[in-house]
This record gives C-alpha cells, sequence and structure tokens, in this order.
C-alpha cells in the first residue's frame, strides 16, 4: 500500500485545519484553534489503488516555521490554502509556494495544490474571481476553490494531490528504471569477458 506525506500550509485562519478535518473525520469545526502542527491518517483509495495519507496541518504563524520547515523536507505533496476574505493570506502564495521549492531542493517537479477557502462566505471576495487561478497558472499548481462547511470540493483536493504524487512516482520509476538498463548495458560492454565471447563468436567459436 502505497503512503502519502500530504502538507497544508497557509496563513493562520484560513481554514486548513477545516479543510483537513472534514476530509478526514467528516465532521466541520466551527471554532478557530491556532495550529502548531497536527497529524492525520487516512486510508482511501484512488484509482482502483488503496493509499495511506499522512496529513500534517503546519502552523500559520512565523514562531513555528521552524517546526514546519522539518515537516515540508519530507513531504510528497502540498496543499497551499488562502482564504477569499482574506487579501493577505492570497498575497503570501508566493512566499508558501518559494519556501516549499527552496526546502525540498529539487529539480523535479513538486505537487502543489493552491486551494481558496470559504467559498459558502456571502460576501464581497477581498480575491477577485479569477485572481487564484491566474496565479496557480503562474506558479504552474493545480487549482480549486473549496468549502469545508459545504463539504465543497474537499474530497477532490486531496484526491486530486494523490493523483498528482502518484503520477510524478511513475515518471521517476521510469526513469530509474531507464538508468539501470543504460548502466547495466554500459557495464556490459565494458567487461572483458564479454569482449572475448564477441571476438571468438567472429571466428565461429564458443568460449565455453
Amino acid at each position: 500500500m502505497s503512503q502519502c506525506k500530504i502538507v497544508i500550509l497557509g496563513c493562520g485562519g484560513v481554514g486548513k485545519s477545516a479543510l483537513t478535518i472534514e476530509f478526514v473525520h467528516k465532521r466541520f469545526v466551527t471554532t478557530y484553534d491556532p495550529t502548531i502542527e497536527d497529524a492525520y491518517r487516512k486510508q482511501i483509495e484512488v484509482d482502483k489503488k488503496p493509499y495511506v495519507l499522512e496529513i500534517f496541518d503546519t502552523a500559520g504563524q512565523e514562531e513555528f516555521t521552524s517546526i514546519s520547515d522539518c515537516t515540508i523536507r519530507c513531504g510528497d505533496g502540498f496543499v497551499i490554502v488562502y482564504s477569499k476574505a482574506d487579501r493577505d493570506s492570497f498575497t503570501s502564495v508566493k512566499s508558501h509556494f518559494d519556501r516549499i521549492h527552496r526546502i525540498k531542493d529539487t529539480n523535479t517537479k513538486i505537487p502543489i495544490i493552491l486551494v481558496e477557502n470559504k467559498a459558502d462566505l456571502n460576501l464581497k471576495s477581498a480575491v477577485d474571481p479569477n485572481e487564484g487561478e491566474q496565479l496557480s497558472k503562474e506558479l504552474g499548481c493545480s487549482f480549486l476553490k473549496t468549502s469545508a462547511k459545504l463539504e465543497y470540493n474537499v474530497e477532490k483536493t486531496f484526491v486530486s494531490l494523490v493523483k498528482e504524487i502518484s503520477s510524478l512516482r511513475s515518471v521517476q520509476s521510469e526513469k530509474e528504471s531507464k538508468k539501470r538498463k543504460k548502466k547495466k548495458k554500459f557495464f556490459s560492454k565494458k567487461n572483458p569477458l564479454n569482449r572475448m565471447k564477441n571476438r571468438n563468436k567472429c571466428f565461429g567459436c564458443n568460449l565455453m
């Protein structure tokens, strides 16, 4: 059974915990309790394959960044959350994105989904309707609008991220397989015994 470590990032109060708890426990949290860092486990099936998700709900406060840095380092995929009611949370998205890439320090694509949360709020949005999607295109990541309260796109967020992680793993596995075959072929040609076999074959002989 494959395991996926998913890290939730975003400013405080954007609904990171609400999204996570709604997905894991099917329960909407009505009170805001600042998180230092919580971890959850959930088993799901995606494309008929079982996965165990380890979900890390990180702190939105700067004083706990050193804790979440360690979590980011071992993460397989990331959800960056902002609230449509909080302009500052949207403007901080780029810093979260850059932080992930700085800590992961890899040339391969990192599975990231940008989420605009609190779609249920009936108020004028602090973020223009198309800004989130436009930013996701600039960053090269997926985008979804969600509501933990209405259970809107909550499961889709995690399932989509698992699919991205799985797809990336398949690509990496294929690349590694090709490298191993190429390496094996290279050393096979370099082997003196193999060269001797080839020379003997030219003269119609078989090496015992």
